[in-house]
């Protein structure tokens, strides 16, 4: 996602969302970036646009509901985020459910695979609901906590 590479789901009978003219014509002008993020629309007369793609991460999604939430986020911010963060969400879903849980012994080939991934990673250094994935410790620590300092 980060590389602007969004899959997206064709729909089977694209749907028509009825919008204020006003909506229609800003979501039309920003339409090469709604398709970046995977939504794919176009002018259906006056007041109306027609879907024809949505981004497959979202899965089964109220299309009308998510058109009308971007209309109201570019009418306020100039910018769709309301896709964004829909899509950010998922992906942070995703990231923690395949995420290596507490008490899995791993191999010492897995456990170097996953450091070099995360040191290539940006901000690695919290999951997605803020916790630490790692913790430093100095030598000082370590040895305050076997009570040798």
């Amino acid at each position: 996602m980060a590389k602007g590479e969004v899959t997206r789901q064709a729909l089977l009978l694209p749907e028509v969302v009825e919008l204020d003219p006003a909506e229609a014509e800003r979501l039309c002008a920003r339409a090469d970036d709604l398709a970046a993020l995977g939504l794919s629309l176009e002018p259906f007369g006056p007041g109306a646009v027609l879907i024809r793609e949505t981004p497959a991460l979202l899965g089964e999604t109220d299309v009308a509901g998510l058109v009308r939430d971007i209309a109201d986020d570019l009418a306020e911010n100039d910018a769709p985020l309301i896709l964004g963060e829909r899509l950010a969400q998922v992906c942070s879903t995703m990231a923690c459910h395949g995420s290596v849980r507490a008490g899995r012994r791993l191999q010492a080939a897995e456990m170097d695979a996953l450091l070099r991934a995360m040191e290539a990673t940006p901000l690695s250094g919290q999951c997605n609901h803020g916790r630490p994935t790692y913790v430093e410790l100095k030598l000082a620590d370590i040895e305050r906590l076997f009570g040798r300092r």
